[in-house]
């Protein structure tokens, strides 16, 4: 039988959720090939491991590339993806946030009649200011977004944050949270149908394991 294809985001996730799969009982490749390649399989064959840029995570599971996958749910959502979301799970807490300079709180969103915000999280961004009724000029950034404002390139920023340390450390504060994320497991539709039980097993065994 062919193994199960889990696509896992490289970075702040890639540790957590390989814990995860430790837990829940599944053989995981020697620690020394896990970086280094970018298609592992498991020891016992259950697990064919996609180690991928986390944005493309969602894309993998909807084609079909991967059965499944773990990815924040700030990417998820951003990706806006045809996919089947089994369960949320208990690790990679952090916050969507609109940011601006310190002190700017005090002036009230919707005075802003157009402004120019830096994000990586364009669609996100678009519907937290369309809910307000405003239209933003958005500027889609791939680098330190909490540059923008200090150089004058945008007003405001949307960006991850845990700590809020960072923000701190560039003159900004949060102005509103745009979403609450963690990680979330995330199945391609035929495979959820088709291998219905091998993936209801994994499924109930991370969940379990959290």
């Amino acid at each position: 039988m062919a193994p199960l294809t889990i696509a896992l985001p490289k970075g702040r996730l890639a540790e957590a959720g390989l814990a995860c799969l430790a837990r829940a009982g599944y053989a995981l490749p020697a620690n020394g090939d896990i970086g280094r390649r970018l298609v592992l399989d498991s020891p016992d064959g259950r697990l064919r491991l996609v180690m991928a840029k986390p944005s493309d995570v969602p894309v993998f599971v909807e084609y079909g590339a991967a059965d499944l996958g773990i990815a924040g749910l700030d990417v998820v959502r951003e990706a806006e993806r045809d996919l089947y979301e089994p369960a949320r799970l208990p690790f990679g807490h952090c916050r969507l946030v609109l940011a601006g300079r310190q002190g700017r709180e005090e002036r009230p969103l919707r005075l802003e009649r157009s402004p120019k915000v830096a994000t990586k999280f364009p669609h996100l961004t678009e519907a937290f200011f369309r809910r307000r009724g405003l239209a933003p000029e958005i500027i889609v950034m791939s680098g330190s977004v909490e540059l923008a404002p200090q150089i004058g390139l945008a007003d405001l920023i949307v960006d991850l944050v845990q700590t809020g340390t960072t923000l701190r450390e560039n003159g900004l504060t949060e102005l509103h949270v745009v979403l609450e994320s963690q990680a979330v497991l995330v199945a391609n539709r035929a495979s959820y149908r088709l291998r219905a039980v091998e993936v209801r097993e994994f499924i109930d065994a991370v969940v379990a394991a959290g």
